[in-house]
């Protein structure tokens, strides 16, 4: 893995291949962030390439190259949140024949995913954050320009809600009348 600072200062002189690596080195972080914060794989491919041509057009902006990664993460969730905001009266069903046969795993997951979906946007963006890219507390609060107090409060209270609710799902899941 080439250093972030070195090609963050060559596509800044206008080196593309360097501005392409960068996103190579980010891109499974880019893509882990926006799958889930996105529901459907086309938006997720949309809020990518918008976020990844948008750190591209404004690259000079990038003060300091070492926070390459929570200033593109930024931009993505800023995406993220603008195709949400478009698609908040939407709602999108589960195809039966593609849930069929999937194994216990899949299941886990989508209801994981369910109980981050149901959090407020700004826990779920922490926990995203924090579990999913492996972020620091310090950084998720420069990226979101906001305190870290704020940020580690967000994830405990997430937290604290996620394991209520597995609880609550666990303990009616196993009680029957």
């Amino acid at each position: 893995m080439a250093n972030v600072n070195a090609l963050v200062k060559k596509a800044k002189k206008g080196d593309n291949e360097a501005f392409i690596e960068l996103i190579k080195q980010y891109e499974q972080v880019l893509y882990k962030v926006a799958k889930n914060l996105l529901r459907n794989d086309e938006d997720v491919a949309d809020a990518m390439q918008d976020a990844i041509l948008s750190a591209f057009e404004k690259l000079d902006s990038l003060r300091n190259p070492a926070y390459f990664n929570t200033w593109i993460c930024k931009i993505l969730i800023n995406k993220c949140n603008s195709i949400l905001n478009k698609n908040k009266n939407t709602f999108e069903e589960l195809d039966a024949e593609k849930v069929q046969g999937h194994t216990a795993a899949l299941n886990v997951k989508m209801e994981f995913q369910d109980e981050l979906n149901a959090l407020n946007p700004d826990y779920k963006t922490a926990i995203v954050l924090y579990y999913i890219v492996g972020m620091n507390t310090k950084e998720i609060a420069e990226c979101l320009k906001e305190p870290e107090g704020t940020i580690k409060s967000r994830l405990s209270r997430a937290k604290s809600i996620l394991k209520s609710n597995h609880l609550k799902e666990e303990g009616t899941m196993g009680y029957v009348q």
